[in-house]
């Protein structure tokens, strides 16, 4: 149950402390006054996005915090447990800051959390129920989701959903499978004639490369052996060459030893110098040697260099790269000669996933059917307590071919509002008033069937007035015994029937508007609900008919105590205004 909301420089308002009571709460006041603000601060509370500018102009951040008392059988408890999150005293804080930046954090019992946990966890505290939502109703997906979520088959639903996208992606692969057999049969002819070519090469990888020196070393060979030659023969032949006039700088350099010993570090350069040059000097001969003029090699070499060149030039640019050509090849008509087998565990997938989906589809359908029913008969009994006598309510299954992500059926909500009219669909049927009167009667049931503690009614008597306000007053009214409700409207009627009224007012405070609230009890709820009567609260007879009302809505539960079992005396009416049946 909402115990306390506490809001802080949102909007207009600037600081509200807003306590409710058990049973039914009304919210009252004038149009601009601030009541649907109320509302918007509890569904960001509840994880609904936030946009920075709903921070009050001058402030740099706005705080929505409320308290809610957790009984000890809450899906709440178990939880909290689950994410680690303590409860003190049965009592839940949950915390949402709002900065002019654009950030928004989140605590529960001072534990920050995120505001998909907020939102999780706010889904399990309180329903809103809006005038959109009535709307709403004239959707295709939320008639579905409304009945599944009084069958209790929201899960079985998401299974359903599950199941047939892993039916749609066999099918994708199973259409996949079958693209690519008919494109490689189409290129097999094709793809047989690049794997022979490729492979009748017997490319070998860096084979181009090794083949490109070669051939450099073979059409040069006499500019090589007579370059070899002569730089050997510069190096250690006749008068001249550079080893015979080392060896005479090797003597002298003796002679400079002998007469100065530090020098022996030049004698061990210049030998190390004649040396290497003594073994260049070598292996240049023997490369001269072995340099022979191959004209058979060369042409052996030439024409496999053209064979790479046209391979390359069809499927390369490279080695590596017209193997990897046939290897795709090679696949591609792998996966014609195998299309049987590829094609069979495609279908076994496929009928598996369709197989699961339709057992899902089959359970969903059963939920819904049993539910369909009681769903009916608990709506059309309301809807004569909501001014629509005669009225009917139904919902039709309607069998697909297939099915497909929400079931084997379509759901539709039809309703026959006036006596001797057939059932039509409720776009074509019902007005805007009788559309909100239909969803609160939806609601109604719905909130009996739902363990959520806390119903929000924001204006869903949009449309409506006279007796049959009268008569959506005493529905929330007899919600309330089963769940706190609170509810925001501008009719007496549904205000007189509160055990708990709250009056939103606006006022100036430097320089800015703001809006506060008040509980109003005894004579001022008496002039509360004359103002909303539309006459002069300052007149008796317009208080004589506010207490009348006031009167009438305690009888609600008088009628209904008497009706139960008899008790000791009772209190006065007077007594008992603003105290919950």
């Amino acid at each position: 149950m909402l115990l306390e909301l506490r809001l802080r420089n949102l909007a207009v308002i600037q600081s509200v402390t807003l306590a409710l009571a058990d049973g039914l709460n009304v919210l009252s006041g004038e149009t601009g006054a601030g009541k649907s603000l109320i509302v918007g601060a509890l569904s960001l509370l509840l994880g609904e996005r936030a946009s920075p500018d709903r921070v009050r102009p001058g402030a740099d951040r706005a705080v929505v915090e409320a308290s809610f008392r957790v009984p000890a059988s809450s899906t709440v408890r178990a939880w909290l447990h689950e994410h680690g999150l303590d409860l003190d005293d049965d009592v839940l804080i949950l915390k949402r800051e709002l900065s002019t930046n654009g950030r928004s954090r989140a605590w529960v019992n001072g534990s920050p959390v995120t505001i998909t946990q907020l939102r999780t966890l706010g889904a399990q505290l309180v329903v809103v129920h809006g005038q959109h939502e009535a709307q709403a109703l004239l959707d295709a997906a939320a008639q579905r989701e409304t009945l599944d979520a009084f069958a209790g088959a929201l899960t079985v639903a998401t299974a359903v959903a599950a199941a047939h996208a892993r039916v749609l992606a066999a099918r994708a692969d199973r259409e996949a499978i079958e693209a690519r057999r008919a494109e490689a049969s189409r290129r097999a002819d094709y793809l047989r004639f690049l794997v022979q070519e490729i492979d009748g090469a017997r490319l070998r990888p860096g084979e181009d490369d090794a083949l490109e020196a070669e051939h450099r070393r073979l059409a040069h060979a006499d500019e090589l052996r007579g370059l070899a030659s002569e730089a050997s023969e510069q190096l250690q032949g006749g008068a001249g060459a550079v080893l015979g006039r080392l060896s005479s700088v090797r003597r002298h350099l003796a002679q400079l030893q002998r007469i100065d010993p530090a020098l022996e570090s030049m004698q061990s350069t210049l030998d190390s110098a004649f040396y290497a040059l003594e073994e260049l000097a070598r292996e240049l001969a023997h490369y001269a040697d072995g340099i022979e003029v191959d004209t058979e090699r060369l042409q052996q070499v030439e024409a496999r260099r053209t064979v790479l060149t046209h391979l390359l030039r069809k499927h390369g640019p490279t080695i590596e790269a017209a193997l990897a050509a046939a290897a795709e090849a090679r696949a591609e008509l792998a996966l014609v000669d195998d299309i049987d087998e590829a094609r069979a565990r495609a279908d076994a997938a496929l009928h598996a996933a369709v197989r699961v989906r339709d057992d899902a589809a089959r359970e969903l359908t059963a939920l819904r059917t049993a539910a369909v029913a009681t769903l009916t008969r608990d709506v059309t009994a309301l809807l004569p307590q909501l001014g629509m006598s005669g009225g009917r309510f139904a919902v039709r299954l309607v069998p697909l071919d297939e099915p497909g992500a929400h079931g084997a059926e379509r759901v539709e909500f039809v309703v026959a509002l006036n006596t001797g009219l057939a059932e039509g669909s409720l776009d074509r049927v019902a007005s805007g008033g009788e559309l909100s009167r239909v969803m609160l009667a939806l609601s109604t049931v719905l909130a009996q069937a739902q363990s959520v503690p806390t119903l929000i009614f924001d204006e869903v008597d949009a449309g409506v007035g006279g007796a049959v306000a009268w008569q959506v007053g005493a529905l929330m009214r007899r919600v309330a015994r089963h769940h706190q409700v609170l509810a925001i409207s501008h009719l007496a009627q549904i205000a007189a029937c509160a055990h708990h009224h709250v009056v939103v007012r606006k006022a100036a405070s430097d320089g800015f508007t703001t809006s506060d609230t008040v509980v109003v009890t005894d004579d001022a709820r008496v002039v509360e609900i004359a103002r909303m009567l539309g006459g002069d609260a300052e007149r008796e007879v317009s208080r004589a008919h506010a207490r009348e009302l006031l009167d009438r809505g305690v009888a609600l539960d008088e009628a209904t105590e008497a009706s139960n079992a008899p008790t000791s005396a009772a209190p006065s009416r007077r007594q008992r205004r603003g105290k919950p049946g």
